[in-house]
């Protein structure tokens, strides 16, 4: 069978999305077309993986695969980990975070057994969500550990100076991003050197969240980042998800509460398409563009954005069960971009992510 970098979108799509078989205890990634992938499994003789009949629905779906963060990497963890940076006060009274970003090359894990050579920021792809409130100043101290030039450009407003096109910080130096976070919202950050694409698909991004003076309403919070991965380096993706790990929220559901506020900091960084999307199955939201304008949104269940485009997503979903959320685009939630929500009766402060508290 021919390996996942050297096969198109097309070969992928007709193996049903991922490429490579690795079928090994409880790590499991089954090649099959839509309807075979038990099959698969129990022609391995793996079929003690599956455990209840959600989980055979979710085989009978198409490719079944399961993630071990070998690289790790923690798709679960990923969800909910906001950095607030070493935290202080300057001579105004003004709070001040530091934080530390290094940009390194690594192999990741895109997809069970599915690995990509990657330009990251701290090792990981998404880098890590930086988070701060409006007025805050940010002092970003960025090493360059890579094998070519790199930056950090982050959107919103700051000083021409701090805006991450110039200076190139080539490997082995160093350079400090310092200016105030505003305006409150969601924004990414990536790297700007060029050829542009090229950086930004190798992996060189992630999350900065300004929250407004006083914070939002409590919720559970999660960070959803849409991207995708040219495995073959051929100008189209191959594999597409969130959070990095193909299909990993699948066979993973993010557990909410049924009638509990969530709150999604979506962001697309999916490089080489025009466009990305977010579908939300047995319920509606509420999408606040660039969450900068809380009383300012839309009631709907399907959004699309363009690269760079990113949004707060808010629901309380009514009915328990699995909620199905996925790209719009049907050839991308084949090849990875398919998650569920499980709404949970009664879930327990400690299960599933916990509710956001401002620090």
């Amino acid at each position: 069978m021919m390996g996942p970098k050297t096969m198109s979108r097309r070969d992928w799509l007709k193996l049903g999305g991922v490429g490579v078989a690795g079928l090994s205890g409880t790590s499991v990634l089954a090649l099959a077309r839509r309807g075979g992938a038990a099959a698969a499994l129990e022609h391995a003789g793996v079929q003690e993986v599956i455990h209840s009949p959600t989980e055979l629905a979710q085989l009978r779906m198409g490719v079944f695969g399961d993630h071990a963060p070998a690289d790790g990497f923690d798709p679960d963890a990923f969800l909910f980990d906001f950095d607030y940076g070493d935290v202080s006060r300057d001579e105004a009274g003004r709070t001040v975070r530091e934080y530390e970003i290094v940009a390194v090359d690594r192999e990741i894990e895109v997809a069970p057994g599915v690995w990509f050579p990657a330009w990251t920021y701290n090792g990981r792809v998404p880098g890590p969500t930086l988070r701060c409130t409006e007025g805050d100043l940010l002092r970003v101290r960025f090493s360059n550990a890579g094998s070519h030039p790199h930056t950090i450009h982050f959107h919103g407003t700051h000083p021409p100076a701090m805006d991450g096109v110039f200076p190139i910080v080539e490997p082995g130096e160093r350079f400090t991003y310092e200016f105030p976070a505003k305006p409150f919202g969601v924004h990414p950050y990536h790297c700007h050197a060029i050829p542009l694409k090229r950086h930004i698909h190798k992996g060189l991004y992630g999350t900065l969240i300004v929250d407004p003076p006083g914070g939002r309403s409590p919720a559970r919070e999660l960070v959803m980042v849409m991207n995708g991965f040219d495995t073959n380096f051929d100008g189209e993706n191959e594999v597409y998800a969130v959070n990095t790990a193909a299909f990993y929220y699948r066979t993973h559901p993010i557990r909410v509460g049924v009638g509990e506020p969530v709150r999604i900091y979506l962001v697309n960084l999916t490089e080489f398409d025009p466009i990305n999307s977010l579908h939300l199955h047995a319920g509606m939201f509420r999408y606040y563009r660039t969450g900068t304008r809380p009383d300012q949104y839309e009631l709907t269940d399907t959004i699309m954005l363009c690269q760079g485009e990113r949004g707060i997503v808010e629901l309380e979903l009514e009915n328990p069960g699995l909620h199905m959320v996925h790209a719009h685009q049907s050839e991308f939630a084949e090849l990875g971009w398919m998650s569920f929500i499980d709404a949970v009766p009664h879930l327990a402060a400690e299960d599933g992510v916990p509710v956001h508290r401002y620090v």
